[in-house]
């Protein structure tokens, strides 16, 4: 009986029902999309973030910032003095920490005997400065008086010697700079290379702690025209490429990798590292974690994917914003007004079936099962506006995604203070304590869309049903067989 006149009303009112039933679909497909653009943000950020810290790395550990005026880290170049007639090319190769600051190796282990961290990973960042070039020697040029002869005589206040110039010759040198990543090659599970796949030769072995091997990233190799096998010279040093590695975020982190101590030896810092990357062992106690680092290891600055999430800014950071703040709010507004206005629909069709009620309820119908009648019907007006709301907004989220829109970011700024965001870089990555590169990326915005914001929409259908419901059955409820007959017309 409750079916077959819930069917029957429906059909009979299914103007009424399509007009509930369409403005609970406007409010849920907006969640639907609202939510789905949030997701993108969040794993449109997460790639860029993965760019600076590598996939697994919860936090990293620097050197506190600490002033310095010492030109010992202003990139010098000295030449050796040549007699030979030719012209010669010269080139001096300069190897800087990144950064300018250093930690001992013995805070890695110190940062992962703190509780709550599951694993810690020191690495060296360096810059190579490599200056190359020619000098061309002057030619002599005399000048010519009085037939050839030097000017003057005795006498005449000269010298004797030839009167002349020198023109032409000077020096064209080239500066070529790149980055070079010290890698720990016995624990490769944390760091910025796990945020790059091989794609061809091999990754290290942890045999090689010590071993002239190479590995390079993609676009610094085809740039170079390097091939697995082909010899690489960083400061004199050769060595061998074993592979090449593409940047999953579309970035490296470094142009080229090879063990730390190969590195600490290049840049004659024995026993040091720039960042410590650390793992925490459970991820919602970050925080927890990061604090007891700032405590009990002096001298340091950790820093969070969070900490970085605020540096990114551009148009990824507004539309994030946009999508966090205005999107979220404006969605809950639609859902209250379609809320009320379902309700306030609801309330209104029962005023106008007092004659239909007030019949039911002097053939025996209980006010109870009037009211439930009522909700019934709602519910399904809100069901059926879910599953129009669902498929709106599926089709909105698969808009974006088709469309993909490129969005910009750009972490930090020049000159800008991060407190110790440092870290190995190419092109731009950040350059360590107390000193941040600006570095832009484009990232393609995606709206997926997962099954709890599903779950939720189907929530928001009953629960707008079940609203809707409540004010019809409450009006319902409260009508009398003798007063409804008597509005009779």
């Amino acid at each position: 009986m409750f079916f077959t006149y819930l069917r029957r009303e429906l059909r009979r009112r299914r103007k009424a029902a399509l007009v509930v039933a369409s403005g609970l679909a406007l409010g849920i497909a907006l969640v639907i999309v609202v939510n789905s653009v949030s997701n993108g943000m969040g794993k449109a950020q997460d790639k860029v973030l993965q760019s600076l810290y590598g996939l697994g790395t919860d936090m990293t550990v620097t050197k506190a910032s600490e002033p310095s005026t010492s030109s010992s880290q202003r990139p010098r170049f000295q030449f050796d003095a040549r007699n030979s007639d030719d012209d010669s090319t010269q080139s001096s190769d300069r190897v800087m920490v990144q950064g300018f600051t250093t930690l001992a190796s013995s805070t890695v282990a110190e940062v992962g005997d703190q509780k709550g961290v599951s694993n810690a990973v020191g690495g060296l960042s360096l810059t190579v400065f490599k200056v190359s070039g020619q000098f061309t020697r002057g030619q002599f040029q005399q000048d010519q008086q009085g037939g050839g002869m030097p000017s003057g005589g005795p006498g005449g206040g000269s010298s004797g010697q030839p009167q002349g110039e020198v023109r032409g010759g000077g020096a064209d040198f080239d500066i070529n700079q790149y980055t070079v990543y010290g890698t720990d090659v016995t624990q490769t599970g944390l760091g910025p290379l796990t945020s790059s796949k091989i794609t061809s030769g091999r990754t290290f072995k942890t045999t090689e702690t010590d071993a002239k091997v190479v590995v390079a990233d993609s676009a610094y190799a085809k740039e170079k025209k390097y091939k697995v096998g082909s010899t690489v010279t960083v400061k004199g040093v050769k060595y061998e490429l074993i592979g090449i590695a593409t940047a999953d975020s579309g970035d490296s982190a470094a142009n080229l990798y090879i063990p730390l101590k190969q590195a600490q030896t290049l840049a004659d810092q024995k026993d040091k590292v720039t960042t410590v990357y650390v793992k925490a062992t459970d991820s919602q106690q970050i925080d927890v974690v990061k604090s007891a680092i700032q405590k009990n290891v002096s001298g340091t600055t950790v820093t969070t994917s969070a900490d970085l999430a605020k540096t990114v800014s551009g148009s990824l950071s507004t539309a994030s914003s946009l999508a966090t703040s205005v999107g979220k709010w404006l969605s809950i507004a639609v859902l209250v007004a379609a809320f009320l206005v379902a309700g306030l629909l609801t309330s209104s069709a029962v005023s106008r079936r007092v004659r239909e009620f007030g019949t039911l309820k002097a053939l025996g119908w209980k006010s109870g099962r009037v009211t439930r009648q009522v909700v019934g019907e709602a519910v399904v007006n809100g069901l059926v506006g879910g599953a129009l709301g669902i498929a709106v907004g599926l089709a909105g989220a698969y808009a974006v995604t088709a469309i993909s829109p490129t969005l910009q970011a750009q972490l930090g700024s020049a000159g800008g203070q991060t407190g110790g965001a440092g870290g190995p870089g190419g092109g731009g990555f950040m350059g360590g304590p107390g000193r941040q590169t600006a570095k832009s990326l484009e990232v393609a915005l995606t709206a997926p869309v997962s099954v709890t914001t599903i779950a939720v929409a189907v929530a928001l259908a009953v629960a707008g049903g079940l609203i809707a419901g409540a004010f019809g059955g409450w009006r319902a409820s409260r009508l009398r067989p003798a007063d409804a007959l008597r509005r009779v017309e």
